[in-house]
């Protein structure tokens, strides 16, 4: 396909036809599986087929996850395959090594070969997210998120990618992941936009073949899912990265043209190079979900296409289906769908599935396709001849092959070939390293936020640098490199200095998000938190040269940040091998360019924080075009970017109510005395008339960014302090994950037995309260933490969470203080409060 950008095929596209949902098969490429009939395999399934009960058949169809599902649960139900979901572990290990997934994957292959009970051996497919390496395995080769790797422009890179993660599942027992993506994301509000390689359909067409050809193996070739490859998964069908306003699970209203030649353009080349799974999206087509597209699924993917391998649900979302629940639905079956992704599900959908087979609901025609499909699939990867996973050659070497040296390397070189240099003023970059260097900014010596989401937990959060044994920090790298020239390095996340530094290497950026948890209503970044952009500027006014590095899922409104920065570099999300950045960064030591920069914008820039780079019109330009990267070669100035966001910040935009001990725009402050007398806080310090609670302005890293909070204990009720918000905010799609109402505090003196709570409340009468004063207690006293209470909780109290007005309340009846001077959502906390059974209250 030759298109240079997206945007310009979107803007061309014909308007959409007189009935929307009409899908047109006969417009759209045709293609075919690239193995030629096998008569014998096929034979083979035929055979198998004939013996296959219609229980053991509806079993096949269904995918249980690992954490409601057991062997013995497979052994009776023959479930066709298991799935490991992102927070998902083997029992009792939530950082699991190759050998505790062995053992796993061990167990549940030899329930579903026990023939003790009469039933026929076929062997369960083991699924997992391994999409920027094998990133639910502790001591794994972890890429650059696909978001960076489409900077590179590398497809061989990508092949190599596959491969490395290939022999990584394989040395710890599972052999099938939902990768790669082939979404064109063309909103990047979307939080799943990192998992897009880029808005270019060209660019992802060409990938799309790269990485299925490292993973699974050429087709027709001996090493085709051989021992040392793995099942492809080419998600999600169709038009994900084309929802409305940049919705997870949204609606894409776009023609049939648009759905076509922009989101559709991976699945041709996936099919050609021999995927054998597709994943149907949550999200929907001009109204219709996807799940029950029979047009789209069966009429375009399964006849058109030619494709001839399993077509997968994703999570529970056929139960989004109008007229079925994630326990029921024909219509998904029917639509085309082989095997539903039913994680903690699949018993109500196994029993339903299985009445309406009888029933004629589902016909027996629609259940003979699908199971061939699945044991076609298992047929090609040897799974009845290959034994215990376990018994894997790369799996008895799994300790060699997990994290080695040479993997390392290639997802080093990932890092190097993705940076993109936005600007080089003065030719700050590269760096002598025999010079004096500080790193600073959040980012530096954080190997999660390095990485981002889906990376040994969902959202890639609740992880510490020891959870990554052999990784290496962007700081350890820097370090490592100065050293060894004869420089000196410094480490402040602060941006504080023992020594002025020659240069400051500031690396901050996005915390790790995944799914929804990611979506934006606009483009800035960190609306009414300018604490990076600060740091920044304190380091500039002090006379230091300032290289920016950007961790980030995505572009960005960022023209304040790079005005403050002499070289801004984006990093995007790169994975366990921070060192890649230094070897661009940092001359040798004896002055070379070791490696330039290489990697080009996959996605235009955003000139304004409500500019789509998808949907950028000609002639209104983006900061920087698609395409854009400087080297070292080029020496004009960026100059001077406008510094209009084109819309209000608001903090509460971005879920910031509190910062640096101010509530966020229109937000009030009201203090509720023990007598029930209340009064908004006007400055500090402050206090209620009956002297029950008292509120006092506190220095934590800069004068007067923080709150005092004195409960006297006094009293017949409780003494509260409340955010209130300007308009009722809908929260409720955040309560559906693993968001966090986080607090940045200090316990200074709270008490075991003490009757703090915290609550959320959402108009007279509603509110939701979760006992904390215990859980402080224990606490470190005099330490500033970020504590987190997962959103949930509240709305398991009784709080409607979509019309929420009172997003932080603090009440107690015990002698207390605490200080406070963040209040936000987010992901990422150093202490996750567990949620008490509820209480009215205090």
């Amino acid at each position: 396909m030759a298109l240079s950008c997206a945007g310009a095929l979107l803007m061309a596209a014909p308007a959409m036809a007189s009935d929307p949902t009409a899908v047109h098969p006969e417009q759209w490429p045709t293609g075919g599986s690239p193995l030629s009939t096998d008569p014998a395999l096929e034979a083979r399934v035929s055979a198998l087929l004939a013996k296959m009960s219609v229980e053991d058949k509806v079993g096949q169809m269904i995918q249980a996850d690992i954490k409601y599902v057991t062997p013995d649960d497979v052994r009776e139900y023959r479930l066709g395959s298991v799935l490991a979901g992102g927070n998902s572990k083997p029992p009792e290990q939530p950082f699991p090594v190759a050998t505790q997934w062995q053992a796993l994957s061990d167990a549940f292959y030899r329930a579903s070969m026990d023939t003790s009970s009469g039933r026929l051996a076929i062997p369960v497919l083991f699924g997992i997210d391994a999409v920027h390496g094998h990133n639910n395995l502790v001591g794994s080769t972890l890429f650059p998120q696909n978001v960076g790797l489409g900077a590179t422009r590398d497809p061989q890179l990508l092949h190599e990618i596959g491969e490395v993660t290939a022999q990584e599942l394989r040395a710890s027992g599972i052999s099938w992941t939902f990768a790669p993506t082939l979404t064109v994301p063309q909103d990047v509000r979307w939080g799943r936009s990192y998992e897009g390689y880029s808005q270019n359909p060209a660019v992802v067409a060409q990938y799309a073949a790269a990485v299925i050809g490292g993973l699974e193996g050429k087709p027709g070739t001996p090493r085709f899912l051989d021992s040392g490859h793995v099942i492809a998964t080419a998600k999600h069908f169709l038009g994900d990265g084309g929802t409305h306003d940049g919705k997870d699970q949204g609606d894409a209203r776009i023609s049939e043209a648009v759905l076509r030649d922009v989101h559709g353009a991976g699945y041709p080349p996936a099919i050609k190079a021999g995927v054998q799974v597709v994943m149907v999206s949550f999200s929907s087509w001009n109204g219709v979900k996807m799940a029950g597209n029979k047009g789209l699924i069966t009429g375009v993917l399964k006849e058109r296409m030619g494709f001839d391998g399993i077509v997968l649900g994703d999570w529970n979302a056929h139960g989004q289906v109008p007229g079925c629940t994630n326990e029921s639905c024909a219509a998904a079956y029917n639509a085309g769908l082989d095997m539903l992704e039913a994680p903690d599900s699949w018993k109500g959908l196994y029993k339903n599935t299985l009445a309406q087979v009888k029933a004629g609901v589902i016909p027996m025609s629609r259940v003979n396709d699908a199971v061939t499909r699945i044991l076609r699939v298992k047929m090609r990867l040897g799974m009845f001849e290959a034994g215990l996973p376990s018994a894997n050659p790369l799996a008895a070497k799994s300790a060699e092959i997990v994290g080695s040296a040479a993997h390392r390397e290639v997802a080093r070189r990932a890092v190097r070939e993705s940076l993109v240099l936005l600007k080089n003023d003065k030719a700050v970059l590269p760096i002598d390293p025999r010079k004096h260097i500080l790193v600073a900014g959040d980012g530096a010596d954080n190997i999660s936020k390095q990485n981002g989401g889906w990376t040994l937990t969902w959202q890639g959060t609740g992880l510490t640098n020891a959870n990554f044994p052999g990784a290496t920090s962007i700081w350890a790298g820097l370090k490592a490199q100065v050293e060894a020239a004869g420089g000196s390095a410094e480490l402040s996340v602060e941006g504080d200095f023992k020594q002025k530094p020659d240069v400051a290497i500031v690396v901050f950026g996005e915390d790790p998000y995944a799914e929804f948890q990611g979506d934006l209503p606009n483009l800035a970044y960190r609306p009414g938190n300018d604490q990076d952009l600060e740091l920044l500027r304190k380091l500039r006014g002090q006379g230091v040269p300032v290289v920016a590095v950007f961790l980030t899922g995505r572009p960005l409104w960022m023209n304040r940040e790079i005005n403050a920065a002499d070289a801004f570099v984006v990093a995007w999300l790169p994975g366990s091998e921070g060192a890649g950045i230094a070897d661009v960064l940092l001359r040798t030591r004896d002055g070379h360019v070791a490696h330039d920069f290489h990697g080009k914008l996959a996605y235009t820039w955003p000139r304004n924080a409500l500019q789509i780079p998808g949907a950028i019109a000609p002639g209104d330009h983006p900061q920087f075009a698609y395409g854009f990267g400087l080297t070292y070669a080029d020496r004009k100035a960026t100059g001077r970017l406008p510094e209009d966001p084109g819309l209000v910040l608001s903090s509460a935009q971005a879920g910031v109510y509190f910062t640096r001990g101010k509530p966020a725009q229109d937000f009030a402050v009201r203090l509720t005395g023990a007598n029930g007398a209340s009064a908004n806080m006007l400055a500090a310090p402050a206090n209620t008339a009956d002297g029950s609670l008292r509120v006092a302005a506190l220095d934590y890293k800069a004068q007067e960014d923080a709150r005092s909070v004195t409960w006297s204990g006094g009293g017949s009720g409780a003494a509260s302090v409340t955010l209130v918000a300007p308009a009722a905010l809908d929260i409720d799609r955040e309560t559906n994950g693993d968001v966090l109402l986080v607090t940045t505090l200090k316990v200074d003196t709270v008490s075991a037995g003490d009757t703090s709570m915290v609550g959320i409340g959402c108009g007279t009468g509603c509110d939701g309260w979760v006992p904390v004063g215990e859980q402080l207690a224990a606490l470190p006293k005099g330490q500033w933490l970020r504590v987190g209470i997962p959103l949930k909780c509240f709305r398991d109290a009784g709080a409607n969470m979509s019309k929420v007005d009172r997003p932080f309340e603090w009440a107690s009846r015990s002698a207390s203080q605490v200080s406070i001077t963040n209040v936000s959502l987010g992901t990422v906390a150093d202490r996750t409060l567990a949620c008490p059974v509820h209480k009215d209250k205090p």
